[in-house]
């Protein structure tokens, strides 16, 4: 490998903790000079004094410029080490989990960054989320086709890092024939999921140990599930024995998937959807007198960039203080976030406050993260992204 990449002095502490990205301003251009790399190409990392400190793959036009793929300089990201490391990564999942419904690669936590890969039985869906990745495409392809033998391969490009990555938004079956339904199960409850045409890559396996927790406590009781997708919390409340489950989503397709996988549980009755925003929602069904025993609440990121945190934070607040006003005397809010830049500490403040407004008393019962299948990098925070807060709200 011709290419190389120099530090500059002292610019390899984070590396030697164990961190596996390098940014632009730490790279000795002059000795190296980034703009000499082919974009996606993979480069051998150097100390100051030249000393090699493994490979990485290089995007020169992105803020973190390369990200370490291996601590030998001999080594290169191929076939044959992606091979290993989903050996690796499954070795970990089958110990795990009794099915085959989870994710197999989570990118960094799995020592493979910008890959992402999740496994519905025998359909396997891929996310290549950088442009060293994608450059790896077809040994991707190869190599989960020898350690699964899958039906199917989805290609799901169409993530917001690609745009940093100035990488295009694509779809497609890149391997064998997609079933037309594509099923997984969760917490013993069936559901569809949406693969081409959903969110992510279909699913969020990522919050299952959070609902298999609050599926202990709903039966008998009538739960609210904002955000709902298509009905990951919801269902499963209804399976568990609710009598009475809202769905609430603005998008018509997820609420229709909601509507399928109530009925593929044959929980039809029990479970009911509307249409709308969030906030205008709960507003409305306050408006309309409406209680719940239990409230979920799962949305989107607010906070997509630092940037984003004092309105992302202010946005935390008014949502859980608009689905406190909707809680019996004695209920049970789970709120949850998926904001890499929301500190756990500042979401149970959003909680603490809104329990505040409504002059009442609140009890964290529950705190959660992300499910085993989401490994967490120690050395990279940003891998430990998932908050989930069980409440419980009540007056004396």
């Amino acid at each position: 490998m011709s290419e190389r990449l120099r530090l500059k002095k002292n610019a390899d502490r984070r590396l030697k903790a164990g961190h596996l990205w390098l940014y632009s301003n730490e790279i000795d251009t002059e000795a190296t000079p980034l703009k000499g790399v082919e974009p996606g190409a993979q480069a051998i990392i150097e100390a100051a004094s030249g000393k090699p400190l493994g490979v990485a793959y290089v995007n020169p036009h992105s803020l973190i410029c390369a990200r370490v793929v291996s601590r030998d300089a001999n080594v290169r990201l191929d076939r044959s080490l992606l091979v290993h490391r989903f050996k690796q990564a499954l070795a970990l999942r089958q110990r795990l989990f009794a099915k085959p419904f989870y994710r197999l690669i989570h990118g960094e936590g799995d020592l493979l960054p910008g890959l992402i890969v999740d496994r519905f039985d025998d359909v396997v869906v891929v996310q290549l989320n950088t442009l060293g990745m994608e450059r790896l495409g077809d040994e991707v392809v190869a190599a989960l086709d020898k350690v699964l033998s899958p039906r199917a391969i989805v290609f799901k490009n169409d993530s917001s890092g690609r745009r940093q990555e100035q990488l295009e938004r694509q779809v497609e079956v890149v391997f064998g024939e997609l079933p037309e339904q594509v099923l997984l199960e969760e917490n013993g409850v069936r559901f569809v999921a949406p693969v081409i045409d959903g969110q992510k890559t279909g699913w969020f396996y990522d919050h299952r140990a959070n609902r298999a927790w609050l599926n202990g406590l709903v039966a008998g009781k009538r739960v609210l599930d904002v955000f709902s997708y298509v009905g990951g919390w919801g269902v499963q409340a209804a399976a568990h024995g609710a009598t009475e489950v809202l769905c609430i989503d603005s998008s018509d397709e997820a609420l229709e998937r909601v509507a399928e996988n109530a009925a593929l549980n044959g929980l039809a009755e029990q479970v009911a959807i509307g249409e709308g925003d969030a906030f205008e929602a709960l507003a409305a069904l306050k408006a309309e007198g409406e209680q719940f025993d239990v409230i979920v609440l799962d949305p989107p990121a607010f906070i997509k960039k630092r940037k984003d945190i004092p309105n992302g934070e202010r946005a935390y607040s008014r949502l859980n203080r608009e689905a406190m006003r909707l809680l019996g005397r004695d209920g049970l809010l789970l709120s949850a976030s998926c904001s890499m830049h929301l500190a756990t500490e500042r979401l149970v403040e959003c909680v603490r406050g809104a329990v505040r407004h409504q002059d009442r008393h609140g009890q964290v019962i529950y705190q959660g993260g992300q499910g085993p299948d989401h490994p967490v990098h120690p050395a990279i925070p940003e891998t430990a992204y998932l908050k989930a807060l069980g409440v419980r709200v009540f007056r004396d």
